[in-house]
């Protein structure tokens, strides 16, 4: 089931690239494992998935240790709150950290990173929806915060991350992807030419609205339950 349903989700990927004129090669698909356990992982690996984000640092661990006993291999995300405390670790297992959100936590990541003498990759998440209840930056805090971290010799800024609010209103949906995009635009703009900072990833679009993500520039996607949903 789980290889039916990652053919389908790259299939309608693709599908949709072409309406946009975009090209499928360019969107990243992360698979969220939040609620998949190893060997539904393997088998999403094993039909072709690339790329997996994990919510949670001890659940990676586990997961992590399983997939490497299957010999399997993949890109591993960050994509849940990170807590200082567990940046260590975070460093260690993930290629990938979707979810800096604050000053304090770019420079414990700076830390940790000079200690283990390892740059580490981060997106900036950013909270376009202005939910009390959601983890990320202000959009009006996001310039101070990339200022701090271009400062950071082992951190290398690859773009920016949002969570729409979960709402039927597609309206509300779209724009809170296309403040983030245009955030970076500004971004790129304002930092270009710097050795460690690139807009290269709009991380952006779940299961429920990826096709809406698409549409506003999304080429990074994070998509859990049509992926390992098996009902």
């Amino acid at each position: 089931m789980i290889r039916e349903n990652f053919s389908r989700v790259s299939g309608h990927i693709a599908s949709v690239c072409q309406r946009l004129g975009r090209d499928p090669v360019e969107i990243i698909l992360v698979g969220a494992t939040k609620y998949a356990e190893a060997p539904q992982i393997k088998e999403a690996l094993e039909a072709g998935l690339k790329h997996i984000g994990e919510n949670r640092v001890q659940e990676a661990q586990k997961k992590f240790a399983a997939l490497d006993g299957f010999h399997v291999r993949a890109v591993r995300h960050m994509i849940g709150h990170l807590q200082t405390n567990k940046v260590r670790q975070a460093i260690e297992l993930f290629d990938l950290i979707q979810s800096v959100d604050s000053i304090k936590l770019a420079e414990e990541i700076e830390k940790q990173a000079a200690k283990l003498n390892k740059d580490i990759t981060i997106l900036v998440e950013v909270n376009t929806s202005g939910e009390e209840q959601k983890f990320g930056a202000k959009p009006d805090e996001v310039p101070a915060l990339i200022q701090n971290i271009s400062r950071c010799p082992h951190i290398r800024l690859h773009g920016l991350m949002t969570m729409a609010p979960l709402t039927e209103d597609k309206g509300m949906i779209r724009q809170c992807f296309r403040d983030l995009r245009e955030l970076s635009d500004a971004v790129e703009e304002n930092f270009a030419g710097h050795e460690r900072i690139e807009m290269k990833y709009l991380s952006m679009g779940m299961t429920s609205d990826y096709e809406i993500a698409l549409e506003e520039g999304a080429d990074m996607l994070r998509i859990g339950r049509a992926i390992f949903n098996e009902k």
